[in-house]
């Protein structure tokens, strides 16, 4: 990291900005290109979950390039000055890296809604099977993960 005096190597400060986050981005390449899409999310120490139709671009993607990124960022603040160019923002922010893989069992797609459902603040619950059914769970396994935090 370029600016040493923003980065954030307390881990649990960095799992604080993700738990405090409501969405995160998740970055894929699509044939060269980069696609992004803000996404609900879960939690768990090394794991995000995802939550999506059975179909769509981002599960093709997946399925031919499992390396994704991700950003998240939290407390974020416009820094006024009464000069327009010494304006600043204040954040706390995480980015990561990893691989995604799709999680296809009943009982995986249950926990990973119930991380998702606990991450909003909301009780786990029964799934009916026809709505799993028809749902995707992506799982991303966080190889890399760093924090960033300017006016704090």
């Amino acid at each position: 990291m370029r600016r040493a005096d923003r980065e954030i190597s307390d881990r649990n400060e960095i799992d604080s900005i993700i738990l405090g986050s409501k969405v995160c981005r998740l970055a894929l390449c699509d044939k060269g290109m980069p696609y992004i899409v803000p996404l609900c999310f879960g939690y768990e120490v090394n794991r995000l979950y995802f939550h999506c139709a059975s179909e769509g671009k981002k599960l093709d993607i997946i399925r031919e390039n499992p390396s994704v990124s991700f950003e998240m960022d939290t407390d974020q603040e416009l820094v006024t000055t009464e000069e327009g160019c010494g304006c600043s923002m204040r954040y706390r922010s995480v980015i990561g890296s990893g691989k995604a893989v799709l999680i296809s069992e009943f009982k995986r797609k249950k926990a990973a809604l119930d991380v998702i459902m606990t991450h909003y603040g909301l009780d786990p619950c029964d799934y009916p099977e026809s709505m799993l059914d028809k749902t995707s769970i992506i799982e991303v396994k966080i190889e890399d993960l760093t924090g960033k935090k300017s006016g704090y």
